[in-house]
């Protein structure tokens, strides 16, 4: 696959139905095909796409052990249809690192073993060219899950440097300065954004402010990055999923989305031209590789 200056990007809104892995799984790559049909280089899932999330059940606990089997089916996918591949997120059973307990949130319900929330870039050779383990865990995910802390890197990608966070990553700012130091020109964020813990007191104030965070931040940090951003919400019933999955870049703002939390993907094109003047422009990456940068 060529490096190509506009980059063909298809984001999934799916609707997960929880613990139903093969349902979601053949769903997913049900969308994945149409996209790939209609020209996509790069196809996105959210996060917790294949199980949903209900940490609780044991059988969540059971499926994490199983993920490896998805991923490399999704490696299997990638190389058919000749598409590079964000499948989301997979939350990952491993064994119980030998960490101090101030250096991770490690879920005890038996004691032997962490649950990772990963995120893999896959070519369209099928091969995982990087990953990314969730750093910036949202509150009621730290009894559950324990956090990544390798340092947040660029992934060298046929379609050229591509950075990955997840979720509430994007409340981060930090999080895409290291990606763009290292290089990163598109940032991809599976998300599972919800309604379930909004608070009493902000929708008092403004009953959409959930949907005012997220296109706020999400405009926000292409602009102050000079990268793309591109955003795959979970989909759903309107009473609990946000969706606005959507793909942004400086100058624009949102290229194309979903406006609503309905189940769909689209397909958005990311002109690499436009993040080339909007670095010429702002010199944002300039500033942050002299030797002076003060940050």
């Amino acid at each position: 696959m060529a490096m190509s200056t506009k980059i063909r990007v298809a984001v999934i809104q799916l609707h997960s139905k929880p613990l139903d892995i093969e349902g979601n799984f053949t769903k997913a790559c049900a969308f994945i095909r149409q996209a790939a049909e209609q020209g996509a280089q790069l196809v996105v899932l959210p996060e917790y796409h294949l199980n949903g999330y209900v940490p609780e059940d044991p059988i969540y606990i059971q499926q994490a052990s199983q993920y490896k089997k998805y991923l490399d089916q999704y490696c299997v996918l990638a190389r058919e249809l000749s598409v590079c591949l964000v499948p989301g997120t997979f939350v990952e059973r491993h064994p119980a690192a030998a960490q101090s307990s101030g250096n991770r949130t490690l879920n005890d319900l038996d004691g032997d073993y962490q649950l990772f929330n990963t995120s893999y870039f896959i070519s369209h050779e099928g091969e995982i060219l990087g990953s990314y383990r969730k750093k910036n865990l949202w509150h009621t995910e730290r009894s559950h899950q324990s956090r990544g802390w390798e340092k947040h890197s660029a992934i060298s990608t046929p379609l050229g440097k591509v950075g990955l966070l997840i979720c509430w990553d994007l409340a981060f700012p930090e999080a895409f300065r290291q990606l763009v130091k290292d290089g990163a020109d598109i940032i991809i964020v599976p998300t599972c954004w919800t309604l379930d813990e909004s608070h009493a007191y902000g929708l008092g104030l403004n009953p959409n402010y959930e949907s005012l965070v997220l296109n706020t931040m999400i405009t926000s940090r292409c602009f102050e990055n000079t990268c793309a951003v591109v955003f795959a919400n979970a989909g759903g019933p309107s009473h609990t999923f946000v969706g606005l999955s959507q793909v942004a870049l400086p100058f624009v703002g949102a290229v194309d989305g979903i406006w609503d939390s309905s189940e769909n993907f689209f397909i958005a094109e990311i002109d690499m031209e436009i993040l080339k003047q909007a670095e010429l422009n702002y010199k944002v990456r300039e500033d942050m590789a002299e030797k002076d940068w003060h940050y």
